[in-house]
């Protein structure tokens, strides 16, 4: 069968303007798996207390980072594609898993291409239901109504790969201020429940299923070990909560605004939950996060940018996926 590669990532609104803001919202907030609530009670949440008010915020927030081509995150993605396609003599193709161009539209791309077997790769280092489950189970929805003679396989989280750890921490440390006090790895926060969820899968099944907590602090663990840093000189948070229920800890903008009274005050930080920079990397941390830091006390702040269209990352994806080819 003739073989072909699907990138996913999480996707944007198609522009800065409220209603588009709220359509991309909407359908990224009533997946039941990143509002894990029973249907009538996730549209209510969704409907009532969050579409009102909230895109015109979010909306405020895109227009700080949107560029003249359009949402950085498929901008990047859009690069990322285009320079793997290159090292590539089979079909790969972008889908995003929130609005356009959509992963139905992505399938459809292929099977037109003739391709009958598809390695789909979400861009998400670290494995959650409410990323690459979420993509996986959009997928074979529209595999089994659209798509029924192709076989479709997935990439594997990559957090604690070799190959990954080494670009992430070369991309860190081409960027790391030479007498900084410390480094603070950013990962997107989830709720508890996910992760707690997890766990009773893990008891379930017996089956050693690690939690994105521990994904994130192994990717950390993995990284620190790679550029020699001592415990002191790096730390490990999470942002980006919504809601009021509790969310895995310690919170980024908690951390932001106590460091400076702990001493520290040339602060770098990377987001190695994300591989292309977007909202919650370049308006979340970039701008808010260092504006709290230096109200806070702080006096450098130092953002490190996701690997997103590295030519370094770029050859690790490529030799991941010619190892699927090749199989």
């Amino acid at each position: 069968m003739s073989k072909g590669i699907l990138l996913v990532n999480l996707g944007s609104p198609d522009s800065t303007k409220v209603e588009d803001v709220r359509t991309y919202l909407r359908e990224f907030l009533m997946d039941k798996k990143v509002l894990d609530s029973p249907w009538i009670i996730r549209k209510a949440i969704v409907e009532l207390f969050i579409l009102p008010k909230r895109p015109i915020k979010s909306a405020e927030a895109y227009r700080k980072i949107w560029t003249k081509d359009g949402s950085p995150l498929i901008v990047i993605s859009k690069i990322l594609r285009e320079m793997v396609q290159k090292q590539m003599d089979i079909p790969v193709v972008l889908a995003m898993r929130y609005k356009n161009p959509s992963i139905e539209v992505g399938l459809q791309e292929l099977y037109d291409k003739g391709v009958r077997d598809i390695l789909v790769v979400p861009l998400y280092p670290q494995y959650t239901m409410s990323s690459t489950e979420t993509v996986a189970d959009k997928v074979l929805e529209i595999q089994k109504k659209k798509f029924k003679d192709t076989e479709i396989n997935f990439l594997k989280a990559f957090y604690n790969h070799p190959d990954y750890i080494k670009v992430l921490a070369e991309s860190i440390k081409e960027k790391l201020p030479e007498n900084f006090d410390k480094l603070l790895f950013s990962y997107h926060g989830i709720p508890e429940r996910h992760d707690n969820k997890a766990i009773d899968a893990s008891k379930r099944t017996k089956l050693p299923i690690e939690t994105y907590r521990n994904q994130c602090f192994e990717t950390t663990r993995l990284v620190t070990e790679y550029l020699q840093l001592p415990e002191d000189k790096y730390f490990t948070s999470f942002q980006s909560r919504l809601g009021r229920d509790p969310w895995i800890k310690p919170y980024t903008d908690h951390v932001l605004e106590e460091f400076p009274e702990q001493g520290v005050k040339n602060l770098a930080i990377c987001t190695p939950a994300f591989v292309s920079d977007c909202l919650e990397t370049l308006e979340e941390i970039s701008m808010e996060g260092r504006e709290e830091f230096l109200k806070a006390g702080g006096e450098q702040f130092t953002y490190i940018p996701c690997l997103n269209d590295r030519q370094d990352w770029v050859d690790v994806l490529v030799k991941w996926l010619k190892g699927w080819q090749n199989n």
